[in-house]
């Protein structure tokens, strides 16, 4: 598939990626000081250290991205929300692009549109269970939090601003973390487009109430998969594109995971043909 298209899109991405190297410097002063590896959040209860250390990296063009450990978590780093929000925070062409604020938008399955779309994204199924932690709270269980979250489809193109697709909103859905702090969504396994490796994008808000205005939101992130579990959904038929497009790229090259992704390297159990579940534990500040 051609995506010179999203050539504007990739430079506003990298623009707007926040991440230094110095960060993963940060992360290994971090592991060093903590009793526990930062990669290991403590799911539910509040066991643990309660004293927090904070440090902050060099501020860039959307802010200072700050690393807080508290217990056996660590707060998931700040990342760019990407030209492809839909939050309500830029414009598709047509007009201010708001999935926040769409009837049916808080809802498990994503895989298809809301009103005023219809269509249905097909690919792999997947499965995304992420478990929201607060740092803040001694690694808690975050119950009651949201999160939003969005991606692209099997060809690489972002509902709400394609071309032909502007109308759509799959891929996009809004949760409420149940009492464990986790939220699931029903999707497809993301494709891969020029310039980045495969992602998903989500924010996460104090509330679902709350989860209507991008302005409440408390943390924007991404994370990402392995490269075995790339290799093997990129080597079915209709992720071909996806795979000739991640021959050119790695994640020490990508604009947003060039720095590490031990807070963001999902796990992942399943196959093509079962489809996939992917878990991971998302620490934040509340």
């Amino acid at each position: 598939m051609d995506h010179s298209h999203h050539s504007l899109a990739e430079d506003l991405e990298r623009m707007l990626a926040t991440q230094s190297s110095r960060r993963q410097s940060l992360r290994w002063l971090l592991a060093s000081a903590a009793a526990v590896p930062l990669a290991s959040c403590g799911g539910g209860g509040s066991g643990g250290d309660t004293a927090a250390s904070t440090v902050s990296s060099s501020t860039g063009s959307t802010g200072t991205t700050t690393t807080t450990t508290t217990g056996t978590c660590a707060v998931i780093p700040e990342e760019t929300g990407g030209p492809y929000p839909g939050d309500g925070t830029n414009s598709n062409g047509s007009g201010i692009a708001n999935a926040l604020g769409l009837s049916g938008i808080v809802r498990s399955d994503i895989r298809t549109s809301v009103a005023p779309g219809s269509a249905t994204a097909a690919g792999i199924p997947t499965t995304l269970k992420l478990q929201i932690v607060n740092v803040g709270a001694s690694c808690a269980s975050a119950a009651g939090a949201a999160v939003y979250l969005w991606h692209c489809d099997r060809d690489g193109n972002y509902s709400m601003y394609a071309s032909g697709l502007t109308n759509e909103n799959y891929l996009r859905g809004v949760q409420e973390a149940d009492s464990t702090g986790t939220v699931t969504f029903t999707t497809i396994f993301p494709g891969c487009y020029s310039g980045r490796m495969p992602h998903v994008h989500f924010e996460v808000y104090p509330s679902l109430a709350k989860a209507t205005s991008a302005s409440n939101r408390v943390k924007t992130s991404q994370f990402t998969f392995p490269m075995a579990t790339l290799n093997e959904a990129y080597a079915t038929a209709a992720y071909s594109a996806s795979s000739r497009n991640l021959a050119s790229m790695s994640y020490a090259t990508d604009n947003v995971f060039s720095d590490g992704t031990t807070l963001q390297m999902a796990s992942v159990s399943g196959d093509p043909v079962n489809g996939y579940v992917v878990t991971l534990t998302i620490g934040v500040s509340l």
